[in-house]
């Protein structure tokens, strides 16, 4: 029986990767907007749930219980969100500041842009933009429940965010992308490797914007939840080679670095080796 692709071109990149082995630990960050971390692990341990905290994320614990963490009553209060660890990361990269005027591209269901708000103390502003109508209820009901009060959202394409005229501080784009087999049991079934050069051209039109907006010497982070190196560090070293933008570190000492010599800043998330889905960030600086 032959290898699939995706498995074969990861075990080139030095990852022979058995899915069925690979098990993603649950997470959740706490909202220190509503409630103070130690209360927050305090209430959560009398109702039984092991917490451990992961030492790379300021306020990410990975969690397990024998019930299901959406029906306490501390979920429903906001006091944390259930994020899994590689997706509170680039919010830590690009490590707003209360002053900021923030744009997170691709805002549903809020996970980052919760995780924003927080970072900013609910100060300075963050315009949060979704495409899709239908998932802005989500992340309207998130923002609210984990109380914040900083944000403007827009259903808007986000290619088009130049029609706001506003500048930005820092730019998150958690890019729309193919996804990973950590999240879909059947992802292998469902794609191809000739579905890829679509996703990255919608990717790189999005970053190009994120340029476009970015104030000199603002910050952008760009990831996705995607192993493919076309729509990681392929848009990278587009962006290098076509965009006014430099790489800089992203400050992490978890990861692995980018597939190739111009992208060895960026970092990488393997499941076999990070124990989180997969996940790619890179750190630019508009020149």
């Amino acid at each position: 029986m032959s290898m699939d692709p995706f498995l074969k071109r990861y075990k080139e990149f030095g990852h022979d990767i058995v899915p069925e082995n690979i098990g993603i630990r649950q997470s959740i960050r706490i909202n220190t907007l509503k409630i103070s971390e130690k209360d927050c692990v305090s209430r959560l341990k009398k109702k039984g749930v092991h917490l451990e905290r992961i030492p790379f994320l300021k306020h990410g614990y990975w969690v397990s219980s024998s019930f299901n963490l959406v029906s306490t009553q501390e979920y429903l209060q906001g006091y944390y969100y259930i994020q899994e660890a590689a997706s509170q990361v680039p919010v830590e990269v690009l490590n707003p500041v209360s002053s900021d005027k923030v744009l997170d591209m691709a805002a549903s269901p809020g996970s980052k842009t919760t995780q924003l708000a927080q970072r900013m103390g609910n100060k300075g502003t963050i315009i949060a933009l979704e495409s899709n109508r239908f998932r802005i209820p989500k992340l309207v009901n998130n923002l609210e429940r984990l109380g914040v009060k900083n944000t403007i959202v827009y259903h808007k394409d986000a290619r088009y965010a130049s029609d706001l005229g506003l500048e930005f501080d820092k730019v998150l784009l958690d890019a729309p992308c193919s996804g990973n087999f950590t999240q879909d049991r059947d992802w292998f079934a469902k794609r191809s490797l000739s579905d890829l050069p679509v996703m990255a051209k919608l990717q790189r039109s999005l970053l190009a914007v994120a340029v476009d907006v970015l104030r000199s010497g603002g910050v952008l982070v760009y990831s996705t939840c995607s192993l493919e190196p076309e729509e990681n560090e392929q848009v990278i070293e587009w962006a290098l080679e076509n965009l006014p933008v430099s790489l800089e570190k992203t400050g992490l000492s978890v990861g692995e670095s980018g597939l190739t010599e111009k992208t060895v800043l960026c970092r990488r998330f393997w499941p076999d080796t990070s124990g989180t889905q997969g996940f790619f960030v890179a750190k630019l600086i508009r020149k």
